[in-house]
């Protein structure tokens, strides 16, 4: 299981995700909010690449719940980074 989630903190791909993920919720967020659709994404991301055969060749569920940690990993380090980049932007 920890080599499944450290695969998947160092996927390019979900990194990516996560990034767009981020950048569209502060473009959206007066309408949609920011909590739904954070946590829908991060849920998205989790079930999709696995379901698409990305994740490699473990069990679903597996993937699916370490995808969920990872992804969250992942979101609070961007999350940290873009309150960074707007606060030293005024």
């Amino acid at each position: 299981m920890v080599e499944l989630i450290q695969s998947q903190l160092a996927d390019p791909f979900r990194i990516g995700l996560i990034v767009a993920l981020v950048v569209t919720m502060y473009r959206t967020r007066a309408a949609t909010g920011t909590l739904l659709p954070l946590a829908a994404g991060v849920v998205f991301v989790a079930v999709i690449l696995p379901s698409t055969g990305i994740g490699g060749g473990a069990d679903l569920t597996q993937a699916v719940l370490a995808g969920i940690l990872s992804n969250l990993i992942i979101l609070g380090i961007v999350l940290a980074l873009a309150a960074l980049v707007r606060r030293l932007r005024g």
